[in-house]
This record gives structure tokens, sequence and C-alpha cells, in this order.
């Protein structure tokens, strides 16, 4: 039987993405299903967590950086008494301690210490890179890995249930926060150690009240032929909803397709806007500053979906 090509596809795919799989896994699984030329997650979850996993394809790819650093939250089970090599489950123990008796007002203070502009060290099985190679490769080989401390930003983490020895945690946050690390360090907080037995993505900036697909449900609709599964995506645009819209001439949208700066004199200061031709399709991701529109990210016109080939 002939391979099936590869389609030029774009727009965003909000995944429910299944424990035991790494992000990546379930990305190709999705390219596959979708025969996408073109496709990339925007922020890695554990294996061990399921989810929010936004999967960009084509043009969207551009804006997947901005995703990538998008605030998010997530609900996650965590076991005290013990901690892990990997912060989670999927680790060998590594120690085990008493649980002393814990009420909830006490849980509620250590993790209100967590919040806001934090210092955090990040778990050494990781995919942060020191020299070119994830840590998390060195942590396999034995080798004595250190991650360095960083600032994240840990916007909510309060406690949502507490029955025995197992909490059920809220947490919002930015950009680089390591929930496994969160909750390690309200486990040495509560003096008996913790490690993240469940992680579950509710959902990602501006994607607030996603409408996901598993991967089950995707392969189901893909038996109805790919006009069926390109109904599933998002157009691009909706991972911009919250920058402000720009309206600009058909003249400076051509200027701004070829790179060009587009004059606006007297026109106020803006750090990062979507321009829009008189179509209303986007142009590119501008900003401006001393009376010029200055391209920041460049689209190619996305064909409706009639007219991709399946």
């Amino acid at each position: 039987m002939a391979k099936l090509p590869w389609r030029d596809v774009h727009g965003i795919l909000l995944l429910d993405k299944p424990a035991g799989l790494s992000s990546n896994q379930a990305l190709q699984r999705v390219r596959r299903l979708f025969r996408a030329d073109k496709a990339g997650h925007t922020g890695s979850l554990d294996p061990l967590a399921t989810g929010l996993l936004p999967i960009c394809f084509g043009e969207a790819t551009k804006i997947a950086g901005l995703l990538l650093g998008a605030r998010k939250a997530y609900v996650t089970e965590c076991a005290l008494g013990a901690t892990t090599t990997t912060d989670d489950a999927e680790g060998e123990v590594i120690e085990r301690r008493a649980v002393p008796p814990l009420d909830e007002e006490t849980i509620r203070a250590a993790a209100a210490g967590l919040t806001g502009r934090i210092r955090q060290v990040p778990p050494v099985y990781s995919a942060l890179k020191q020299g070119g190679e994830p840590l998390y490769r060195r942590a396999r080989r034995g080798e004595d890995v250190a991650a360095p401390a960083r600032e994240v930003d840990v916007h909510r983490f309060e406690l949502l249930d507490h029955a025995d020895d197992r909490l059920r945690l809220g947490v919002e946050c930015g950009s680089g926060t390591y929930v496994r690390s969160l909750v390690r360090d309200l486990g040495e907080r509560l003096g008996c150690g913790a490690h993240v037995t469940a992680l579950r993505r509710l959902w990602v900036e501006p994607f607030v009240e996603p409408v996901m697909f598993t991967l089950g449900q995707l392969e189901a609709i893909a038996a109805n032929g790919m006009a069926a599964l390109d109904a599933c995506l998002l157009p691009l645009e909706s991972g911009l909803a919250a920058l402000p819209r720009l309206a600009v001439s058909a003249a400076e949208a051509t200027l701004l397709g070829q790179g060009r700066r587009p004059v606006r004199p007297g026109a106020s200061a803006m750090p990062l806007a979507c321009a829009m031709d008189p179509a209303g399709r986007l142009v590119a991701l501008v900003e401006i500053g001393g009376g010029e529109m200055r391209v920041l990210r460049g689209f190619n016109p996305v064909p409706a979906c009639a007219d991709r080939v399946d």
C-alpha cells in the first residue's frame, strides 16, 4: 500500500494528553493522524501527567513560543511521607519519614509560603539542558547532577482536599514552574517530604475554557476523513487572543509581508500587536515605535479548510 503523503495543515489542536506518553510521543501520534507536514507542542507535560497540550500545525508553530511562556493551571495529587528521585511516583523512593499531625490551616500556610515570585530548584529528572544535554539523561547515567535554582511565578498554590496522607492541590503558575518541585518543597515545609502521584493541566492562556480532544476521539474522527479532523482545529489567531488587533491597509499589509516598515507618523507606541489586513487576515505580529511598524513575526496566507487536499 502506498504511503499517504504529508499535508499542509495549519491551526491549533487542544489535545487532552493521556498518562503514559511523553509530550513528544503524543505529538507524533497526532501528527500522523493529521498527516501534518509541520507540527510542534507548546510546553512539555511529564509522562505521568494528563490534560491540555496545545499542538500547533503549520503557520501556528510560529506562535508556539508565546504559548510556551503563558500562564497555566493544574490540579495535582501528592503523597506525604516519601521523597523520590524524580519528585513524582515514577521515581525511586529515596527517603521515608513519619507524617506529623497536620491540620488544613498548617498546610495552607505552608503552601502560601511558596506563592509569588519565588526561587525554585527544578527536578534533576527534567528536560532542562546543561551543556546542550537534558538533565534527565545525565541523571539516568548516574552522574551527580545539580539543577540551578531560578525565579518562577506561582500565582496560586492552594489546598483543595486533605485525606490521611494525601493532598489535592490547585496551582496557577508562570512559565518554567515545576509542579513537582512545588510539591517537593511543600513536603519539606511540612517536615515529612512529598511527591506527586497525579498531575493534570487544566488550561493554558488564552485557552482557559478549553474544549480538548483525546487521542481516542481523534482516531474515531479520523475515520470520517481529513476534513472532519481539520474541523477540530482552532485558527492560529485564537492563540493570540490576548493581544491587541491593529488594522492595516492593503498597502501596509504588502509592506509588512515584504518585511518592510510602514510609516505611521505620530502613532502611539505599541509593544506587540496582531496586524490584520482589510479582509481580517493575520499578516504579522508587529510593534510600533518612532512612527514605524516593525515585523516581529510574519505569517503566510493560510488556505481555508475547503481548499486543502485530503
